[in-house]
């Protein structure tokens, strides 16, 4: 009895275990149940969340897209608006251009017209009148005939042997006089023969010294650097000073200017523009300007160079300046800074060996010929400029004089103004200084330009043969034939009272015409 109570307890507390079991299990699975269906909400709420937030970015992203297509299309449209203007604006012009030439050649056509009836009058009438001079001809010679009873052939012999007779008397008597004339003037035509020999040597050794050859890389080149109705050529002369000759040299221009200096800066600017190939007026200021600046460094430098061979301390800025202009300058066919460091070097040697100061010497005679970087612009000469400088920019007085003194000019005051003459005739190798220079002979040059272009009508003048000529280019519409004769004479007689000069000037006008048009 006892063993079935027992298991009847066990039954009841087995059933009501699987009845707490059951309702835990079920309490368990629906709190799962109610997890998956939050986390499930969740991931919904995300996912929605997460697709407005892809929705928005792609909708900026297609607005974006979409603006910048349209103001490529914007900026498309303007240009070919742009080229379609340019092109109509381009049309017009040749539309008017084409008038013109419509109404010019309807104008000539009908002078040709005019002139072609006047010219048909003309021929006639000298037709006319031709026949009716014959018929008088005829008239004439008849009644001559009757007169003289000698037909017209014999009339022609007889006339023909007078005429003979009296051409081989005039010819003996010309013969005559021209041998007399020869004979007086040989020995002077045989010294023009000789002078003219000694000028054109000397305009070979002039020209080495006043032009510049620039070469060129075509041909085609020339016309670039002359430009549209010479526009080029004149900003480049104007900004530089120097003159430019386009002549028929192949693959090569010619730069003339008695200023070595500016034909320096004339020559680097002009093959800079070549290399850059961009030549117009406004490309060619702006590099003449640059090479200038690059020019007044590089003066500097020289002079600065110089003081370091010479073993010079140190110098006046400006002094050291006209020092490096002063390897731009030629004296009897020798570069000036040059001669300057060699007389330099002998002065010093010299005073070292006679035991005086050798530095004073040596920067003495590196300056004694510091005024030819000015004497061009300035009055005076080269010895009294010179001096003038150096005392202004404080150089000592022994120095001051040695330039002063250098030509016997002025009294010496030290030896060392002496050692300086003494090296100066060293290197220049002559015994004393020369009366005519070239300096001189390219101021007379100078000169001689200047009275030509002083008359009114002249647009240029070179001078040329050493200056045994003057070429004169006239204005065609200010000067006509005539005038030019008189504009001859009046510069020949200006040359003889404004200037002294051995020999004769030969004075040349040219006039000439000339009628451009261009083909579009």
């Amino acid at each position: 009895m006892l063993f079935e109570i027992q298991l009847l307890i066990v039954l009841a507390a087995i059933v009501v275990s699987f009845i707490l079991g059951w309702f835990l299990s079920r309490k368990i699975g629906q709190n799962k149940i109610d997890n998956a269906e939050r986390l499930a909400q969740k991931i919904v709420a995300d996912g929605k969340k997460e697709a407005e937030n892809l929705k928005r970015e792609k909708v900026l992203e297609a607005k974006d897209q979409w603006l910048h297509l349209k103001q490529n299309l914007d900026n498309e449209t303007k240009s070919q608006r742009s080229e379609l203007n340019r092109l109509e604006n381009k049309l017009n012009s040749r539309e008017l251009n084409l008038d013109r030439r419509n109404d010019l050649l309807s104008k000539k056509e009908k002078e040709l017209n005019d002139s072609e009836r006047n010219t048909k009058y003309r021929e006639e009438k000298v037709n006319r009148l031709e026949g009716e001079l014959e018929t008088l001809i005829n008239e004439q010679n008849k009644k001559l005939e009757t007169i003289s009873g000698i037909s017209n052939e014999e009339a022609k012999q007889i006339l023909m042997q007078n005429l003979l007779d009296k051409a081989k008397q005039e010819a003996s008597q010309s013969i005559k006089e021209i041998k007399d004339r020869a004979r007086q003037q040989a020995n002077r035509e045989a010294r023009e023969i000789v002078i003219q020999a000694i000028q054109r040597t000397a305009a070979d050794h002039s020209t080495e010294t006043t032009v510049s050859v620039v070469n060129l890389p075509n041909d085609e080149m020339k016309g670039r650097i002359i430009g549209r109705e010479g526009r080029n050529i004149r900003a480049f002369e104007s900004v530089t000073g120097v003159e430019v000759i386009v002549d028929d040299t192949p693959e090569a221009v010619v730069l003339s200017g008695f200023d070595p200096f500016r034909r320096e800066i004339a020559r680097q600017a002009l093959e800079r523009l070549i290399m850059d190939g961009r030549i117009h007026p406004a490309r060619i200021e702006e590099i003449v300007e640059k090479i200038t600046a690059e020019m007044e460094e590089k003066v500097v430098e020289e002079g600065e160079k110089s003081l370091f061979e010479t073993n010079i301390s140190s110098m006046h800025p400006e002094l050291v300046k006209l020092l490096g202009k002063l390897k731009y300058r030629t004296s009897y066919g020798q570069n000036v800074l040059q001669h300057a460091i060699e007389v330099s070097y002998v002065a010093g040697l010299m005073a070292a060996q006679l035991g005086l100061d050798g530095n004073l010497a040596k920067r003495a005679g590196l300056l004694h010929d510091i005024g030819k970087a000015i004497d061009r612009y300035t009055d005076g000469t080269h010895t009294q400029i010179g001096s003038e400088l150096a005392k202004k920019y404080g150089e000592k007085d022994i120095v001051v004089n040695s330039i002063a003194a250098h030509h016997e000019d002025v009294p010496v005051i030290s030896p060392i103004a002496i050692l300086v003459q003494a090296a100066d005739a060293i290197s220049s190798s002559r015994p004393g200084a020369r009366r005519e220079t070239l300096e001189s002979y390219i101021k007379r040059l100078d000169q001689l330009e200047d009275i030509a272009t002083s008359f009114s009508g002249v647009g240029k003048a070179f001078a040329i043969q050493a200056g045994r000529e003057i070429r004169v280019i006239a204005e065609h519409e200010k000067i006509d034939d005539a005038m030019s004769e008189s504009l001859a004479t009046d510069i020949a007689e200006k040359i003889k009272d404004k200037m002294d000069y051995p020999g004769h000037i030969k004075v040349t006008v040219i006039r000439e015409y000339r009628a451009i048009n261009y083909a579009k």
